[in-house]
This record gives structure tokens, C-alpha cells and sequence, in this order.
């Protein structure tokens, strides 16, 4: 356990791929009947308080100073409630598969507001990653989805919304990391944030009703909670370890898990170019993690 809590190798894979299960867990669950802000509350809550109760057992305290406070709120809105509900309601309509593919734009986008704020400088190589990065996008967004089912560009531009976000997240959780906080402390205190800002958004549009679903589902909505309380955990350490450009890479271990497993569980179906582009995508995260790993070692 040691050894994967300081490996920034291992840490991604865990965490990538724990993401990646939302995506089909989230496709079942709305299938079903299940709204987006409900799905939303559920990781949020349900990751939030489990982490909480760790912290407390191990003898921690949660800081509720103005600086964490306030990193709290940015961090729930812009990196778990915000892009959760997009993601939500995307998934309906784009597939799991086709959805997680949109992850493998948040390294690119990550280190292009890396970047702008100052924190790294480009080198050839990492502009090159993010052109080809972008074309494979591109190439991804004019499939609209799965095969025989295109969905309005309207779902299109809300799945290419989702690394945007995650992206800004990913830049300002280092950022404004607050002064001796631990991991755990700011994974549980921004998730119980996000769920109540996605709680009061749920009720103030008349959504409550629908939680009277989730009993019919007990085994999805656990499945799901320890998913994403053990994703969150790894996920701060993560960002501890390898900073903001190494940890948005967890997208691309999220989209090959969320494209098997929509297309071997789910019966999704990709065209070729989709495919393809996703492939082109990978390529550009690679030219730029490697171009992260050179201005390291500069």
C-alpha cells in the first residue's frame, strides 16, 4: 500500500480506472430513470461522507478556516458538480464510450491553462501534442456518438464542456492547495460541498422525488460509492504526487475503461472513426506528457 501511495505511476492507473466505472454505472443508472443531479448527489455525498468518517477514525480533524472553506467551494463547483452534471446528462445521449473519450482532452486542456496561468512554459513538442490532440478531437466530435444513433450537436458541445472544466480544476486545486492540508481532508470537505450545492440545485428544480428511485438499485448505488470514495482518495494523492499536467492523464485510463466496458457490457457501438480519433487523441497526450516529463527534467 505504501508503495502505491508514493508510485505517481500506480496511482494514476488506480485512479483512471476507478473513474472509468462511473461512465457505465452512470449509463445503468440513467437508463433507468435516475436524473443527473440525483446521480451527481450520490458520488458526491456518498464519496464525501466515506471519506469523512476515514478521516475522523484515523484521528484527523476537517479545517473549516476561510481559506479551505473557499477551496472547498471552487473545487466542488468547477471540478465534481458542474462536469458531474454535464457528464450525467451527456451519457444518454453520447454513450459511456464516447463520453469517456471527452476525457482524453483534459491533459491538453490542462496544460494549455497550465501554461496561461504561468505555471509551465510550452516547448515545441507540447504544442505539437496539443494540435494533434485537438484534430483527434475533432475528428471524435464529428461522429456524434454511437453508430445509428447521432446525437444534436447541442449534447456534442456539452460532452466537449466536461474537460474544460475538469481542466480549470485540475490547474486550480494545486493552486490554491491551503497551507498543511492533508489529502483526505480536501477530498471529503470539497465532495460534501459539492453535495450541497448539487442538493439545493436538485430540490429548487423539483427533483426530489426521484431519490425515491435509488432503494430499487442498492447494489449499483454501493458499487458506486466505493468507487468514487476510493477514486477521490488516490485522486488528491495523486495530484500531491505528479501535479496538475501529470494527474489530468487519468483521463485517458478513464476512456479505455469507459469505451470496453460500453461496448462489451453495454452494447455500444463506435464507428471506426471514432475510433480512430480516439487513438489520434492518445497520441496527443503522449507528445505532451512527454513534453512534460522534458521541461521537468529543464
Amino acid at each position: 500500500m505504501t508503495g502505491l501511495w508514493n508510485s505517481a505511476l500506480a496511482l494514476l492507473v488506480v485512479t483512471g480506472g476507478l473513474l472509468g466505472l462511473t461512465l457505465p454505472f452512470a449509463r445503468i443508472a440513467t437508463d433507468a430513470g435516475v436524473p443527473a443531479l440525483i446521480w451527481s448527489f450520490v458520488i458526491s455525498a456518498g464519496a464525501g461522507g466515506v471519506l469523512l468518517a476515514a478521516l475522523l477514525a484515523s484521528g484527523g480533524r476537517m479545517g473549516l478556516d476561510g481559506t479551505r472553506l473557499r477551496y472547498f467551494a471552487v473545487v466542488a463547483a468547477i471540478s465534481y458538480a458542474i462536469p458531474n452534471f454535464l457528464m450525467f446528462s451527456a451519457i444518454p445521449h453520447l454513450g459511456a464510450g464516447y463520453t469517456g473519450v471527452m476525457f482524453t482532452l483534459t491533459p491538453i486542456l490542462t496544460l494549455i491553462m497550465s501554461i496561461g496561468t504561468g505555471v509551465q512554459r510550452p516547448n515545441a513538442l507540447g504544442v505539437a501534442g496539443i494540435t494533434v490532440g485537438f484534430a483527434g478531437a475533432l475528428l471524435v466530435a464529428t461522429t456524434r456518438g454511437e453508430v445509428g444513433r447521432p446525437a444534436d450537436l447541442v449534447w456534442v458541445a456539452v460532452g466537449l464542456a466536461i474537460p474544460v472544466f475538469l481542466a480549470a480544476g485540475n490547474v486550480y486545486r494545486s493552486w490554491g492547495w491551503p497551507r498543511g492540508a492533508g489529502t483526505i481532508e480536501l477530498a471529503a470537505g470539497s465532495h460534501l460541498a459539492s453535495a450541497v450545492m448539487t442538493l439545493a440545485l436538485l430540490l429548487a428544480l423539483g427533483q426530489g422525488g426521484a431519490f425515491a428511485l435509488l432503494p430499487g438499485m442498492p447494489w449499483l448505488v454501493a458499487a458506486q460509492v466505493a468507487a468514487a470514495a476510493g477514486m477521490f482518495a488516490f485522486f488528491f494523492r495523486l495530484q500531491a504526487v505528479g501535479g496538475p499536467v501529470y494527474l489530468s492523464q487519468i483521463g485517458y485510463v478513464a476512456a479505455a475503461v469507459g469505451l470496453f466496458s460500453g461496448t462489451v457490457f453495454l452494447g455500444e457501438r463506435y464507428s471506426l472513426l471514432t475510433w480512430a480519433g480516439a487513438l489520434i487523441v492518445t497520441a496527443g497526450v503522449l507528445m505532451t506528457s512527454k513534453a512534460q516529463a522534458q521541461a521537468s527534467k529543464a
